[in-house]
């Protein structure tokens, strides 16, 4: 098992609401793609969490956590994952849930000031 697909699996772990949504990528795909179950699951379900479009969307907060911890280890696989799959998919500025990006924490604000300076 890969960096990344053991990242998925801590995920589910820490933030257990996502179980399902992984449940239901895994069956849909056939396997753990960790790129399009963040690109088409979990970002977006931390954006609407945020903006509390669902209240059964998983703990946007808790999985920022996650993910600020999942950073500070520095493992490359895991680190692309963040960055081009969840941090590059996050609401522009002028987008509803842009507002999730006041609540990063150090290294995934620097990350994502890195992607885009102008916020």
């Amino acid at each position: 098992m890969g960096d990344d697909v053991r990242f998925l699996e801590e995920l589910v772990a820490a933030v257990p609401e996502f179980g399902e949504l992984y449940e239901i990528h895994v069956e849909n795909q056939g396997e753990p793609l960790p790129h399009v179950f963040f690109g088409l699951d979990v970002t977006p379900a931390v954006v609407d969490s945020c903006l509390g479009r669902d209240p059964e969307a998983p703990d946007w907060r808790a999985t920022l956590k996650f993910l600020e911890r999942q950073l500070v280890r520095g493992i490359p696989g895991v680190t692309e994952v963040i960055v081009t799959s969840f941090l590059d998919q996050l609401p522009y500025r002028d987008e509803p849930g842009h507002e999730v990006v006041g609540h990063l924490g150090p290294l995934l604000s620097a990350k994502y000031r890195e992607l885009r300076p102008s916020g």
